[in-house]
C-alpha cells in the first residue's frame, strides 16, 4: 500500500505541476505580456539607479560587463563594482579602466566574505533609490531598466513593490550542455516565474539581474551573509515582510552558463543547497496565517525535494530488479515516458511564448529531449549531496559568511 502511494506521488506530482506551469504561463502571456510594448516614461521622471556588480576572480569578464553596462539607454545611473577579495587580476583591471568610465566606482573588499556581504557594501555606498544587481558576466539589454522601472513608479500599484527580477538569456549556445540550459531557462524557469506571478508569490528572483527598492532592502536588513544563495534568501525575506516581488520577461539579461559537467554540478549543488537552506530557515511560516500566500511556494519546494529523493530510490531499486530478475522495470518505464511527454509539452509552450522575443528560438526544442534523461537524475543526486550541507544552517551562526567560488563561465573563455 505504501509503495503504491509513493508511486502515485512520484507520477502525479510532476504531472500536475507541469500542467500547472503550462496553464499559468499561458495565462500570464495573455493577460500581461502578449500586447505589451516598451512603456513611455519621460526621462526627466526616471529615478536614479545604482547598478551593483559583485566580483570574485572575474578577470575574464568584468571589463566586458562594465563596457556594455555603461552604454545602457537609461539616463540616470551609476556602476559600483565590489571586488570581493579576488585572487586574480580583477582589481588590477578595475584600477586600469576606472578613468575610462565616469559612472564607475570601485569598492575593494580585502577578504572574500561572499556575494551577500559584497552586495551589502555596495548598497551602503550607493546613491540610488533603486538598486540593480547584475553578475559580472552579464550583459543587459539596452532598454532592460526601462522595462523594470515602471513597476516601481506607476501610481497606485507600486508602493509595495520591493523587487523585480529580469529574464536571463543564454549567451553561449554552441555546446550540448549550453543548449539544454537555454531550453531550461526559457521553459522551466520562465514558465514557473510566470505562473508564480499569477499566484502572487515568487520562489526566487534571478540573481543574475534584479532591481530592488533600497527602502525595502533596508527594511529587511538586506541579505543574509550565511546563506549560500543570496537571491533565494532575499526573495523570502522581502515577501515575509509583505513586499511584492515581480517578474519582468521583457527585461533581458544575457549571461554565460557552465559547459562542463563539473561546472554544472557545482552550480546546481549551490542552488539546491540554497533552496533547502531557505525552507529550513522559514519553516515557521505555517504558524503565521498572514504568510498563507507563501504556503504553496514552500510546499512546492518541499515536495520537489521529496520527489527527487523518491525518484533516485526507485531508480536504484528498479536497476537492482532489472539486474536480478532480468525484466522490464515497472512502474518507472511508463511513468518516465508520460512525464517526459509533459516535460516536452512544457518546453513547446514556453518556446512558443519566447518567439515574441527571439524569432528562431523554437528550433532549440530539438535539444529539449535530453533534459528529462539528463537533469532528472542529476537533480536527484544533487538533493542527496546538498541535504547534509543545508542542514548545517540549523546550527550555524548567522554571523558566519557563506563565501563563493569562481563559477564556470563556459568553454569559450
Amino acid at each position: 500500500m505504501a509503495i503504491t502511494t509513493l508511486t502515485l506521488f512520484l507520477f502525479y506530482y510532476p504531472l500536475i505541476m507541469g500542467i500547472t506551469w503550462v496553464i499559468g504561463g499561458i495565462l500570464y502571456y495573455i493577460r500581461r505580456e502578449k500586447h505589451d510594448t516598451l512603456p513611455y516614461i519621460d526621462d526627466a521622471n526616471l529615478p536614479f539607479i545604482s547598478i551593483l556588480i559583485p566580483a570574485y576572480n572575474e578577470q575574464d569578464t568584468i571589463e566586458e560587463t562594465i563596457r556594455h553596462t555603461s552604454k545602457l539607454a537609461y539616463p540616470n545611473f551609476e556602476i559600483i563594482v565590489i571586488n570581493d577579495g579576488s585572487r586574480d587580476k580583477t582589481i588590477d583591471i578595475l584600477r586600469d579602466i576606472l578613468q575610462d568610465y565616469p559612472r564607475l566606482r570601485v569598492i575593494n573588499v580585502m577578504q572574500n566574505k561572499g556575494k551577500a556581504n559584497a552586495l551589502q557594501q555596495g548598497v551602503l555606498a550607493s546613491k540610488g533609490e533603486l538598486i540593480a544587481t547584475i553578475d559580472s558576466d552579464a550583459i543587459l539589454d539596452n532598454y532592460a531598466l526601462h522595462h523594470m522601472v515602471p513597476h516601481f513608479i506607476n501610481p497606485g500599484t507600486s508602493e509595495r513593490v520591493g523587487a523585480v527580477t529580469g529574464n536571463p538569456r543564454i549567451r553561449n549556445r554552441t555546446s550540448l550542455l549550453a543548449k539544454i540550459q537555454l531550453v531550461e531557462y526559457t521553459s522551466i524557469i520562465g514558465l514557473i516565474k510566470r505562473t508564480q506571478r499569477i499566484l502572487g508569490k515568487v520562489m526566487t528572483v534571478s540573481g543574475v539581474f534584479v532591481v530592488f527598492r533600497k527602502k525595502a532592502l533596508l527594511d529587511i536588513g538586506m541579505w543574509d551573509n550565511d546563506l549560500i544563495t543570496d537571491d533565494i534568501g532575499i526573495t523570502w525575506k522581502l515577501q515575509r515582510r509583505f513586499w511584492d516581488v515581480r517578474y519582468e520577461p521583457k527585461a533581458f539579461c544575457w549571461m554565460l552558463v557552465p559547459e562542463t559537467l563539473r561546472g554544472i554540478w557545482k552550480q546546481r549543488l549551490r542552488w539546491t543547497q540554497g533552496g533547502i537552506e531557505v525552507i529550513l530557515r522559514h519553516k515557521d511560516i505555517f504558524f503565521d496565517w498572514r504568510q498563507r500566500r507563501l504556503f504553496p511556494i514552500y510546499l512546492e519546494q518541499l515536495f520537489s525535494i521529496v520527489w527527487a529523493l523518491l525518484w533516485l530510490a526507485f531508480a536504484i531499486l528498479a536497476l537492482i530488479q532489472y539486474i536480478t530478475l532480468d525484466h522490464y522495470i515497472q512502474p518507472l518505464t511508463w511513468m518516465g515516458l508520460y512525464l517526459a511527454l509533459i516535460c516536452l509539452l512544457q518546453f513547446a509552450v514556453a518556446l512558443f511564448i519566447e518567439r515574441k522575443y527571439e524569432r528562431y528560438i523554437f528550433k532549440y526544442i530539438l535539444w529539449a529531449i535530453w533534459y528529462p534523461l539528463f537533469y532528472w537524475h542529476i537533480n536527484a543526486l544533487l538533493v542527496i549531496f546538498a541535504l547534509p550541507k543545508a542542514i548545517k544552517i540549523l546550527f550555524k551562526s548567522k554571523k558566519e559568511y557563506a563565501t563563493w567560488d569562481s563559477p564556470d563561465r563556459g568553454m569559450h573563455l
